[in-house]
Order: structure tokens, then C-alpha cells, then sequence
């Protein structure tokens, strides 16, 4: 093992808390979905924003997130994880108070770009973050975590919609989302190092240390040993070298294309058009617009309580693959009832038993996405990439993730006019795909270290870089 560099000071240890501030990020991106179609029912008129630029104003957020995300993995492999959690809160509290403040729709635009950088920047590091620190047995449940903040988030900004729709305080709305993002910052500044990140820098005493606050000093050490077997031990990759590393070694190209896929297929199964738009479809099968917002907030709390189901007492215990296997399948089953209950509409109403109908297949999907793919789908790309190009992977993956995001967002309301039976049978179809894709592609990565995981040690179709493949990433 070379020589480490001594760390001059003491560096914070993993707790109890790190791994709650640690996903704090899925909170300010769960607000942000949240947040918009309240704030915009008030914002335009006030604002005078036309449809175009009621587009923009959501849509920008959505691009903001695509950069954020592709340029956050190679700055957190050369600077580090805490380093871009403090980034990407930082941007958000900018970005919140000038939306809150915006003159007019080119500010607001604006803030929505600085907003979606920070959470494309929360969400590739956030779950790379806690799978590296946490250990291998609950690795599941606290990298889970990230969803959970995230339906938190959602139901937040759901509840403070309807409490300030009297009052039409859409600038509240949004500026009240600072709050999240300030707790955030001051945590990133208090949050330990990742210790693999370190053993890749050359820092295997801080990465110890660190270790020994959450593991026996036999366990820290062995851990140690794991990591510094799988890393380059201070010859980290960087820029030119870590594109070339991933880009250029055929089994990485698989494997960002198996992570990739998973996440497009994440948002093409149909989440971000039920977030968005579950009020319209609700509105469309006959309820008003309060009866809308208040079944939406129903829906975001029942997701709530599946998610902290699925990272409590799911996925340590049987695994990534068949949840996302199953979970799909009653995805495509809620989809496949929408798309009957709108087959059976008559000018595009539904009535009686079919709006029971209609929504019974909203709350299906909400359980079903909370329980697979809502959380274990970033808790697998958290494991699946080698330490060597995980923050890039990492980036790359949720980049092509935030993209099908965008392209699902933007279409869906004009698919949902041109037929929704069509539009819901398609993500059944999507959902169908998800199985098979989780069936025959995904491996299980649950109960083993980052570092078994790396050496090839996961049952399944798809694996990650040994012996010669992982010789060649290194060189």
C-alpha cells in the first residue's frame, strides 16, 4: 500500500446524521417538481406569462437539471462529493430567492435554470455519496434515503400550494424553499468525506478515520484494505483520462448503457407526468380544481409512506432486482387501467365507477414506483459504476435520466389531448420493458460491499469490470 498522506486535521467521522444530511438534496429536488404547478397557477396572470412561456418557465428547470448533472460527476471525482452537495444547495438558495423576487418571466426563467443545475448536481452525487459511506448490510436503506427526501419534498411543496392558494402567495411558494437549501449547505459543511474517494486521492488515513466513526477499527481497517485493492491509490483519473477511461473501455460502455437505460426507463414508465399532471387528470375524470390539489396531496402522501416501506423494509432484505422487476409489472398494470377508463370515456370525461377506477390506478402506480423503481433505480447506479469513473458514470447516467425527463414532460400533454388511452397504453408498454430490462440486465448488488461489486462478485447478466477488463480501466 503507498505511503498516505497524514491528514493535519481531524476530519468529520460517518454518524447517525451523516446519511440524513447526506440526502437532503432529494428534498430541494422533490420541492422543485413540486413547487411549479402550484406557483404557476398564480405566477401567470401576475407575471402575464403566455403559454410559450409558461413552456419555458417549467421546461427550464428541466434543462438546467441536464447540465448539472453532466458536468457534477468529473468536478466530484477531481474535488470531491462533499464539495458538490455545498454547490449544488448553493445554487438552489440563489436560485429560490430570485425566483421568489423575479420582476418578470425572463428572471424567473432564469432562477429555473440556476434551479435545475442544482438538483441535476444533488441528484448524480447524492446516491453516489451515500453508497460510499454507507456499510454494505443497510447500504439500501440509507441510500434510499434520497427518495424518501424526495416524496418529502414533494409533499412539502404540495401542502404549501393549498395553504397559500387563498392567498394567491405564489411568491411564498417558491421562496420557502430556501429553507431546505440552507439546512443543506450548513450539513454538506459539516458531512464527512466519502473514504473511497479519499483511498483514490491518496488520503488513507483521513478515508480511515472517517470509517472508524460508524465501524469497529477491524472493520475500518479491512474496509481500507478493500477499497485501496479496487482503487488506484492516488492515481485518480481526471478530465481527459476518465473520459477516456469510461468511453474508450468496451465493458464500461456496457455498463453506462445498462445504467442508462434503467434510468430513462425510470421516466419513460411515466412518474414525471404523473407529478406533473396528476391534477389534470383528475380534473379530466370530473373532480374540481381544490378536490384535484387535495387528491394530488392524498397521492404524494401515500408515495411517502410506500417509500419509507421500500427503504425500511424492502430493499436490505430482498434485494434491488425483483423489486424493480415486480414493481414494473404493477406500473404497467395502473397504466393499462388508465388507458381503459379513458377508452371508455365519452367526450373525455369519465363518470361513476370508472373515476373510482381512474383513481385506484393513480394510487397503484404511486405505491408500485415508491416500492421499485422511485428509489432502488438510483440506489442501484449508486453501486453498479467502478470507483475509478463513478462520479463521471454517475453524471452521464443521470444526464440521459434528466433528458428522457424533459422529452416525457414536454410531450405528455400534448399526447394526453391526441388520446389517452394511446399515451397510457404506451407507458404500459414501457412498464412491460422495465421488467424485462430489470429481468435480464440488472444485477443484484444487494448485501455486497462496493468493492465485491467491482470485482465481479454479483450474480446476473451484467457485471462490472475483473481481472484483464479492470487492468485495462487502470491503465
Amino acid at each position: 500500500m503507498p505511503a498516505s498522506r497524514t491528514a493535519t486535521t481531524t476530519p468529520p467521522v460517518i454518524g447517525r446524521g451523516s446519511y440524513v444530511l447526506g440526502s437532503l438534496g432529494g428534498g430541494i429536488r422533490g420541492y422543485e417538481l413540486g413547487v411549479v404547478s402550484s406557483a404557476l397557477l398564480f405566477a401567470k396572470p401576475a407575471l402575464d406569462l403566455s403559454p410559450q412561456l409558461t413552456g419555458w418557465v417549467v421546461s427550464s428547470a428541466l434543462i438546467g437539471s441536464l447540465f448539472g448533472s453532466l458536468g457534477a460527476g468529473p468536478l466530484a471525482d477531481r474535488f470531491g462529493r462533499r464539495a458538490m452537495l455545498a454547490l449544488g444547495a448553493a445554487f438552489y438558495i440563489v436560485g429560490i430567492l430570485i425566483a421568489a423576487l423575479t420582476p418578470n418571466a425572463a428572471v424567473l426563467i432564469a432562477s429555473r435554470v440556476l434551479l435545475g443545475i442544482a438538483v441535476g448536481i444533488a441528484t448524480a452525487m447524492i446516491p453516489v455519496y451515500l453508497s460510499e459511506i454507507s456499510p454494505a448490510l443497510r447500504r439500501g436503506s440509507f441510500t434510499g434515503l434520497f427518495q424518501v427526501m424526495i416524496t418529502v419534498g414533494v409533499l412539502a411543496a404540495s401542502l404549501i400550494g393549498l395553504a397559500f392558494t387563498p392567498t394567491e402567495g405564489w411568491r411564498w411558494m417558491f421562496g420557502l424553499g430556501v429553507i431546505p437549501a440552507v439546512v443543506m449547505l450548513i450539513g454538506s459543511l459539516r458531512l464527512p468525506e466519502s473514504p473511497r474517494w479519499l483511498v483514490e486521492h491518496g488520503r488513507e488515513a483521513e478515508a480511515l478515520a472517517v470509517l472508524e466513526g460508524s465501524r469497529t477499527p477491524d472493520e475500518a481497517r479491512r474496509e481500507i484494505a478493500d477499497i485501496h485493492a479496487v482503487s488506484r491509490g492516488g492515481r485518480a483519473p481526471t478530465g481527459r483520462e476518465a473520459r477516456a477511461a469510461l468511453f474508450g473501455s468496451r465493458p464500461m460502455l456496457r455498463l453506462l448503457l445498462t445504467g442508462s437505460v434503467l434510468g430513462i426507463l425510470q421516466q419513460l414508465i411515466g412518474i414525471n407526468a404523473i407529478t406533473y399532471y396528476a391534477p389534470s387528470v383528475l380534473k379530466g375524470i370530473g373532480y374540481s380544481d381544490r378536490a384535484a390539489v387535495t387528491a394530488n396531496v392524498g397521492l404524494s402522501a401515500l408515495g411517502l409512506v410506500a417509500t419509507l416501506a421500500m427503504a425500511y423494509l424492502l430493499v436490505d432484505r430482498v434485494g434491488r432486482r425483483r423489486p424493480l422487476m415486480w414493481g414494473a409489472l404493477a406500473m404497467a398494470a395502473s397504466m393499462l387501467i388508465l388507458a381503459l377508463v379513458y377508452l371508455g370515456a365519452h367526450d373525455g370525461k369519465v363518470s361513476g365507477g370508472s373515476g373510482y377506477l381512474a383513481v385506484a390506478g393513480l394510487a397503484l402506480f404511486q405505491i408500485a414506483f415508491a416500492l421499485s423503481w422511485g428509489g432502488i433505480v438510483w440506489i442501484v447506479l449508486g453501486e453498479m459504476f467502478p470507483l475509478a469513473v463513478r462520479g463521471l458514470a454517475m453524471g452521464v447516467a443521470t444526464f440521459m435520466t434528466e433528458l428522457a425527463s424533459v422529452v416525457v414532460s414536454q410531450v405528455f400533454p400534448s399526447l394526453l389531448e391526441a388520446g389517452a388511452p394511446t399515451v397510457f397504453g404506451l407507458f404500459a408498454a414501457m412498464g412491460v420493458l422495465g421488467f424485462l430490462w430489470s429481468r435480464f440486465m440488472i444485477p443484484e448488488t444487494g448485501s455486497r460491499t462496493l468493492e465485491e461489486i467491482e470485482g465481479g462478485q454479483v450474480p446476473g447478466s451484467v457485471r462490472t469490470a475483473t481481472g484483464a477488463e479492470r487492468d485495462q480501466l487502470e491503465n
